[in-house]
């Protein structure tokens, strides 16, 4: 059986975005649920008829808050 893994890259409140290892395909969705609806249906798009062969999985470890986006400080880049 084949795996297609999405990982989580931006996460805020009604915001989702994830992008498939290997392939780079990304999604968007508002809930965790509709992102694994969509993970699907991508799924479901690359691989036609096999998809029934393709386990989905959304990992969410290397998700970014938009919280813990901070401005750059351009006084600290130097040659800027």
């Amino acid at each position: 059986m084949r795996e297609v893994v999405f990982r989580v890259l931006i996460e805020r409140p009604g915001h989702l975005e994830a992008r498939a290892d290997g392939s780079g395909r990304r999604i968007t969705a508002p809930t965790l649920d509709e992102l694994h609806h969509e993970a699907r249906e991508a799924v479901i798009d690359q691989y036609g008829t096999a998809h029934c062969t393709v386990r989905v999985r959304i990992r969410r470890e290397l998700a970014i808050a938009s919280s813990d986006i901070k401005p750059l400080n351009r006084s600290c880049v130097h040659g800027w």
